[in-house]
């Protein structure tokens, strides 16, 4: 298990490279981010398509309010989704309006914003959009279980059992201090369980993410209060979407 750099400390060789100078530059910039992986190693999703697609907006949830109950409430969801993330998508939108950025991709803007340090704000709440938004694909009603051979034998190899995994990813959700988010990460044609603080995210360490377990507190503490290691539990043995994981590994 691995602690991503802060934001901060993230070497630019895994972003977009140089600080974007004048609107055309950023623009550019913009458009490049969209279609290319993070400098300084394997590109992010070489031959794949993104793993969130389209622009700034909230997206409906891909299954109903009370879906996952009884592991995430129905309140939990219409506070987490109709609140926080919805949040998110607004101060966004007010962020780029005007700007070059202004109607790009979600993608585009996460990796425009993280090359540039005068854009941390912006940075924040888009990668938060992506954060969420690969969140709730991560989940379904009647999730856990192991996933299918192909993906099981690559999780196997990585971490020796499946049940080493799953330590491992609770782990990292419990140990994040603060703010953040467990993954299960592909990066070199390896599997790792990394995690990142407040609204950082794999894709711009060069990382694929294949699920996600979001430790910030309106993720559950109406359902478990300061029980942090039992929500992920609970997450990881009843929710986790292997469908989804799947998919994006192609």
């Amino acid at each position: 298990m691995e602690a991503q750099p802060s934001r901060g400390a993230v070497d630019r060789r895994h972003v977009l490279a140089g600080a974007v100078v004048g609107s055309a530059a950023f623009l550019a910039s913009a458009r490049s981010a969209a279609n290319a992986g993070t400098g300084g190693g394997a590109a992010f999703g070489a031959g794949a398509a993104p793993a969130i697609k389209g622009g700034v907006e909230l997206p409906a949830l891909p299954y109903a309010i009370d879906a996952l109950a009884p592991v995430i409430s129905q309140r939990t969801l219409e506070f987490h989704h109709g609140k926080h993330h919805k949040a998110y998508v607004d101060t966004t939108l007010e962020l780029v309006k005007g700007t070059p950025l202004e109607g790009q991709e979600l993608e585009a803007i996460v990796r425009a914003a993280a090359a540039d340090k005068e854009k941390t704000k912006l940075f924040n709440n888009a990668a938060q959009i992506w954060n969420h938004t690969f969140y709730w694909n991560s989940l379904k009603p009647g999730g856990g279980g192991k996933p299918g051979a192909p993906l099981l034998a690559k999780i196997e190899s990585a971490f020796k059992t499946f049940d080493e995994f799953k330590a491992q990813l609770v782990e990292a959700a419990v140990s994040q201090f603060g703010t953040g988010w467990a993954w299960l990460v592909e990066e070199g044609g390896a599997l790792k369980v990394v995690k990142t603080a407040d609204a950082d995210l794999p894709l711009v360490h060069g990382q694929r993410a294949l699920l996600t377990i979001d430790v910030w507190e309106h993720a559950y503490y109406l359902d478990y209060q300061n029980l942090r290691k039992k929500y992920a539990q609970e997450v990881v043995d009843k929710l986790l979407n292997w469908d989804w994981a799947a998919q994006q590994l192609g």
